[in-house]
């Protein structure tokens, strides 16, 4: 799995050396998996990294300073997504990560690309923000409804293949019925645009760069994700709620859009210290963190402690974060 440091904190960590060995073995550094670069849960991994930190000598929460985790400078790490970052958490490679709440589901039940081979070690801190799952397909390739897509090519938007399966699973659909090629977003958006594939699966926070740059430039369509049959899957599938996507977010795309979302959550490993996970949860859901997503990201405003939903978030909470949300709710 590839790790490349952002460099949301170089202030913080030469103030450390510049103070000397002291403060430095005071430190605990606290490595934080965002996902591919370009992705939304990326550029939050990086804001929520600086607020997690809160490295020796920093001018205290009260006087403007810092009110992250006493002692922690939080490392935001670009990865190759959920199922690397579930097995990286896992091993101990990462502290933390911003991993799909379906991916959180299955590696803790053994299914999809961990089918037979559950994860035991593996716990919630919060569920982050939701993603919209867009299904959008060419315009003349026939397609009205998501049981058309039969016999249809489509391509998967940075998840796994099990992703798109589950979706069509409720509609009569088996992996028999299409073929599914797993791809990044914007080779997805290019693959659909220049009739590679007849549809494409993002899940993502509306609107979505490479969506709507391929409304712009390809006759495209979205298929409602509603009726009986999401019904069956929302039964099936705790980790999805109802969700929609505003008229006019796309072009092309004049009515509100009935659709599903799918949680980010930030996971840890089981055998991470309570005090510090509540630490975590703490910084996370400080007013100052709020206030620094909502200013330093388009998407940060939908970071929100009262719609943090963790009835879904696809896995159990650690005891530090259910300690603290206990607190919270008093």
């Amino acid at each position: 799995m590839r790790l490349r440091s952002l460099p949301v904190l170089v202030s913080a960590i030469l103030a450390l050396l510049a103070a000397g060995t002291g403060l430095a073995d005071e430190t605990h550094f606290f490595k934080l998996g965002t996902g591919p670069a370009g992705e939304t849960r990326f550029a939050l991994g990086g804001l929520i990294a600086n607020a997690l930190s809160n490295p020796p000598g920093s001018r205290p929460c009260e006087k403007g300073g810092s009110c992250g985790v006493p002692g922690m400078v939080a490392v935001a790490t670009s990865t190759d997504g959920s199922v690397a970052d579930i097995k990286a958490v896992a091993g101990h490679r990462l502290d933390a990560a911003l991993v799909d709440a379906d991916a959180a589901f299955w590696a803790v039940h053994g299914l999809g690309p961990f089918k037979g081979k559950p994860v035991t070690n593996l716990r919630g801190i919060a569920m982050i923000y939701p993603q919209s799952l867009h299904l959008a397909v060419r315009r003349d390739a026939g397609i009205r409804t998501v049981r058309d897509l039969r016999g249809k090519r489509i391509a998967q938007a940075d998840g796994d293949p099990a992703r798109s399966l589950a979706i069509l699973s409720a509609f009569g659909l088996t992996g028999k019925d299409v073929r599914i090629t797993a791809m990044r977003a914007d080779a997805a958006a290019s693959a659909l645009a220049e009739g590679q594939v007849d549809a494409l699966l993002v899940a993502d926070a509306w609107p979505v760069p490479e969506v709507t740059e391929l409304a712009r430039n390809a006759a495209i369509t979205f298929l409602p994700l509603a009726g009986p049959e999401v019904d069956r899957l929302l039964a099936a599938a705790p980790y999805l709620r109802r969700g929609e996507i505003a008229a006019g977010t796309y072009r092309g795309q004049t009515a509100p859009l009935p659709t599903l979302t799918l949680g980010v959550v930030l996971i840890t490993a089981t055998e991470a210290d309570p005090t510090l996970i509540e630490g975590v949860t703490r910084a996370l859901w400080h007013p100052s963190t709020r206030e620094l997503l909502a200013q330093g990201n388009t998407h940060g405003n939908l970071v929100q402690l009262d719609t943090a939903g963790l009835e879904a978030l696809g896995l159990q909470l650690h005891p530090g974060a259910a300690a603290y949300f206990a607190r919270a709710q008093r």
